[in-house]
């Protein structure tokens, strides 16, 4: 282990990635900081000649782009539906793996045939729901759908099938039910795998802009995606001010990760290594 991480090439490698990754939101940032002329500037500059805050003045302080309105919408909505992916994928992924019924198989390859189908095909029957539900142009519609998803299905089961069964067998002797025990013992031992998930959740809601852009009418009601759309004029594109955006829609992602970066290598390393 010792030679390994003495070994230069490693490091080399790591910096290259590290400079990948960490290169396009060292330069969103930068941008943020710069002038409107500037940020067009040919040939273009890493760092700001004379660094302003402009943009973020602009950004949060115009009547006519309730950033704060945004940022509310997309934390409650994505906070929410990543708890109804959780609750759901846990208790199905959970029957799924430990369960024993008639045709157990047979839904749990159902489920998982669904990760195959183009996610576009389902905008319109989606739509056509919420229509009839009453729910177009509220957070409804960005937190309900999509909380009973495959992939966390398939996830929490993996997961499960991975936990000993000397676990159940203990509370059975506690005379404890399927219920007490997938609530005290397996759920506990599963949190890697939840919070895994519950950040895949998040982040999905957070990012998505196709589906709220459809359901999603009144400035009232926008996610933070869509409506850093609406600061990007007819004829002019001021970078600075997009850039900044981009900045706050991604601070609660970077500080969500650093906060659960350890479940999440934990849950990503125990889950889907179980058939």
């Amino acid at each position: 282990m010792k030679r390994v991480a003495r070994n230069p090439l490693l490091w080399i490698l790591l910096a290259i990635l590290s400079i990948i990754f960490l290169g396009p939101l060292l330069i969103m940032f930068f941008t943020s900081l710069k002038t409107a002329g500037e940020s067009q500037s040919v040939p273009p500059t890493l760092w700001p000649q004379a660094p302003t805050l402009r943009a973020y003045d602009i950004l949060l302080s115009a009547a006519d782009n309730p950033i704060f309105l945004w940022f509310a919408n997309s934390m409650v909505a994505a906070t929410l539906h990543a708890l109804l992916v959780v609750v759901t994928a846990s208790l199905a992924g959970y029957a799924l793996a430990r369960m024993e019924f008639a045709g157990r198989n047979i839904i749990f390859g159902l489920i998982i045939s669904t990760l195959f189908v183009p996610g576009f095909i389902f905008l319109m029957p989606n739509f056509l729901l919420l229509d009839a539900f009453g729910w177009l142009d509220t957070l409804l519609a960005i937190i309900i759908p999509g909380a009973a998803g495959a992939f966390g299905v398939f996830f929490m089961r993996q997961f499960f099938l991975g936990l000993p069964k000397e676990f159940e067998e203990s509370a059975r002797i506690d005379g404890a039910g399927p219920f007490t025990t997938f609530l005290r013992i397996m759920l506990p031992n599963a949190m890697p795998a939840m919070v895994t998930l519950l950040v895949l959740a998040f982040l999905a809601n957070w990012n998505d802009f196709i589906w709220p852009l459809y359901v999603l009418f009144s400035d009232a009601r926008l996610t933070l995606p869509v409506g850093l759309t609406k600061l990007q004029g007819a004829y002019t594109i001021d970078y600075p001010v997009i850039m900044a955006g981009a900045v706050i829609a991604s601070l609660p992602v970077l500080i969500l990760y650093i906060f659960v970066q350890r479940y999440v290598i934990e849950g990503v390393a125990s889950g889907g290594v179980k058939g």
